[in-house]
């Protein structure tokens, strides 16, 4: 009998397998992952990380010595997903991580050209 985690690999070795990854604006997250989760997405990474989106007031923002420049901590939201669902989760992502400003964040689209479980 083949596992689950085995037939679904194989399934995926079929279809062309994208990873988004989407820097955003830290207040602006749980929207964005309970849209996503109600879509069906799970598997979600959400990193803090230190970023130059434009700050959205000035408690957001902070200098950093070390890149010598204003920074704020955005998210970095990352998900693995087939081709045919990355448009669905483009649009998610962008409609519940708007905030109003012209650069509320960004969205990269990557091919993943392999995908290997770890069992165990």
């Amino acid at each position: 009998m083949l596992d689950e985690g085995v037939f679904f690999l194989k399934l995926l070795w079929r279809k062309i397998v994208k990873e988004i990854k989407a820097f955003i604006h830290r207040n602006r997250i749980t929207d964005v992952i309970h849209a996503l989760k109600e879509a069906g997405f799970c598997n979600l990474s959400i990193v803090d990380v230190k970023g130059t989106l434009k700050a959205l007031d000035n408690k957001e923002q902070n200098y950093s010595v070390e890149l010598g420049s204003a920074v704020i901590t955005e998210m970095k939201l990352e998900l693995v997903c087939e081709e045919t669902q990355a448009d669905e989760a483009i649009q998610l992502i962008q409609q519940h991580a708007r905030t109003g400003q012209t650069d509320a964040g960004w969205i990269y689209v990557i091919d993943i050209g392999q995908a290997i479980r770890i069992d165990g």
